[in-house]
């Protein structure tokens, strides 16, 4: 019988082989795909977020961590798909028109997913009118808009504002991040929320999701 404590350890320790490994031999064992995700997964990714905001952990870890996590979650989705079990929430996520940055939303990205949400990830430069297209196609909970560069962060708004005249702003939260990103510009372009790091994203997302 496999010890499950072996993925929980595998994530935390970013060991994507041993993570693949435990879950595989679990899954061929009969192991409860929801409980691997929600007993062992989810518990080891909050750890990890723990961890990097008592800055015992860094981005690389973080990435390694996630990293773990979705070479797990590959094998597990399908057979959650198959037993209808409801995801967390629905995110699109991408980084704004005219930035081609993706490392912070690769990472917050990874992070959703580890929490048990379903992410869409639509890239880098994506156009507010692709954004619009995907919430008509994908009913989204959240999405999430990333942007390094103060040049590009104007989009933010001009997406905010595509959802207002395409009438889907009141279908989705929106969430923004990114090096020049404050509080106070979210608040100003009308975001429903703001982090400045991945493990604060996941708070906010489970919270506009929940609210």
């Amino acid at each position: 019988m496999v010890d499950l404590t072996q993925l929980h350890d595998a994530i935390l320790r970013g060991d994507a082989k041993k993570a693949v490994a435990v879950t595989r031999e679990a899954l061929a064992e009969n192991a409860s795909p929801t409980e691997l995700v929600s007993k062992h997964m989810i518990p080891a990714m909050d750890e990890v977020g723990r961890r990097f905001e008592c800055q015992e952990y860094f981005v690389p870890e973080l990435l390694l961590s996630a990293r773990a996590m979705k070479g797990a979650l590959e094998l597990i989705r399908p057979l959650l798909v198959e037993q209808g079990v409801a995801s967390a929430g629905r995110v699109i996520i991408g980084t704004v028109k005219g930035d081609l940055h993706d490392i912070g939303k690769n990472l917050v990205a990874s992070m959703l997913e580890g929490a048990g949400f379903e992410v869409i990830d639509l890239g880098t430069d994506v156009a507010p009118g692709k954004i619009v297209t995907e919430i008509l196609e994908r009913k989204p909970n959240i999405v999430a808009l990333s942007a390094l560069l103060t040049t590009t962060m104007p989009f933010m708004k001009s997406t905010i504002e595509e959802l207002r005249k395409a009438g889907v702003r009141e279908q989705v939260k929106v969430m923004v991040g990114g090096a020049p990103v404050t509080q106070q510009y979210a608040e100003q372009i009308g975001a429903d929320g703001y982090s400045d790091n991945a493990n604060g994203a996941v708070a906010i997302a489970r919270k506009l999701v929940s609210g």
